[in-house]
């Protein structure tokens, strides 16, 4: 966006250089330079969010980098799903997954009721009458009661505040028989039924895990592939942005470049007192913007050879066009040269040095040259 920003010229000296006495024309300038900057601003703000995007899905994916290179091709290979599409897919597996799990929880349902079937499962079916046994440490020593009762209630809810997956429900059993181990001595009846039944509970539950072990995995992976999807669709769409923030950019760069070339049209005759400033405003450039220079004029005469070994410029002989231009240009340079000084300990560059030199006197031969032509 800088670069866009450095080819503005500068239009207040450009108003200096119109024809005097046509003031609406160079309101006319001014509007439209205006609208311009408003469109750099627009573009240089979705600049900034397309790079933020870029910067974050980098770090995602530097921290995800454990992949297979396996995993990687194929991800190079999927196609781009589009936004209608992902919320389908979406909706699918959610709708797959909760049917799974819904077996899942039915197969469960079974080892509970086998559970509580048993002869020694009366004292954990109920809530613990805590007041009616008089036992007034009970919720001192036990944090969360549960019983059988409660997980069926919510095994059996249709509010939606019921049990999502199966191991919530494996652990509120185990919890029933947990708390009744904890509260009661090792050598109660209670505490033995208790140690007894969740036995049996872990014996039955071993034969189900696989399965329960195996969805899960199913919908990691599931939700893996679908956050890769919504990353593409992202990525997609700030691609779209990037092609379009392409265009407006070429748009706006062909606006300036016209705008500039109408401008230095309008511009007057530079006088000769202009023409020696600019000479030796040349002569300040850096070797870098001294190029530049030589080839802004090489564009207005193709005959001039701009990395030529010897070069003369003839300043009196540039067009007005040529001659504007390089005004523009070298105050903008100059501009960006004196904000951005800073001591670095000099330049040991003696190639650049020396050329340097060579095109300055160039420039002072050929303006002396004119200057005795003048006098005589």
């Amino acid at each position: 966006m800088e670069q866009v920003m450095a080819s503005i010229p500068d239009f207040e000296i450009a108003e200096t250089g119109i024809l005097k006495d046509n003031s609406a024309e160079a309101e006319q300038f001014k509007f439209r330079v205006d609208e311009i900057f408003q469109k750099v601003d627009e573009l240089e703000q979705k600049v900034n969010e397309v790079e933020q995007f870029y910067l974050n899905s980098s770090k995602k994916q530097q921290s995800s980098s454990k992949g297979s290179s396996m995993g990687k091709e194929r991800d190079k290979e999927r196609q781009v799903p589009s936004i209608k599409k992902q919320q389908q897919d979406a909706s699918r597996r959610e709708a797959a997954a909760a049917k799974r799990m819904q077996e899942l929880m039915r197969q469960f349902g079974t080892i509970v009721r086998q559970i509580t079937q048993h002869k020694w499962a009366w004292p954990f079916m109920q809530p613990v009458d805590v007041k009616g046994l008089g036992l007034h440490d009970y919720y001192e020593i036990i944090e969360k009661p549960m019983d059988f009762s409660t997980i069926k209630n919510q095994m059996e809810a249709k509010d939606g505040t019921g049990y999502k997956n199966v191991r919530d429900i494996c652990a509120d059993v185990r919890l029933v028989f947990n708390n009744a181990m904890k509260y009661n001595d090792e050598g109660s009846d209670v505490h033995l039924m208790a140690k007894t039944l969740l036995e049996k509970f872990e014996e039955k539950w071993q034969l189900l895990l696989p399965k329960v072990t195996e969805e899960e995995k199913r919908r990691d992976e599931e939700e893996a592939e679908a956050q890769l999807d919504m990353q593409l669709v992202r990525e997609a769409a700030h691609a779209k942005v990037v092609r379009d923030l392409c265009n407006e950019l070429y748009e706006v760069d062909t606006h300036l470049e016209h705008l500039r070339e109408t401008v230095v049209q309008k511009c007057r005759k530079m006088s000769t007192e202009e023409k020696r400033n600019l000479g030796t405003a040349i002569a300040r450039l850096s070797m870098e913007d001294l190029n530049k220079a030589l080839e802004i004029i090489a564009q207005g005469n193709p005959a001039f050879q701009a990395m030529a070994e010897e070069v003369e410029i003839d300043i009196d002989a540039q067009s007005e066009s040529t001659l504007w231009r390089l005004k523009f240009f070298v105050k903008d340079a100059l501009e960006v040269q004196s904000k951005s000084a800073i001591s670095t300990g000099g330049n040991n560059n003696n190639y650049n040095n020396k050329r340097k030199k060579e095109i300055c006197d160039a420039i002072a031969k050929t303006a002396k040259k004119k200057s005795k032509k003048t006098s005589s």
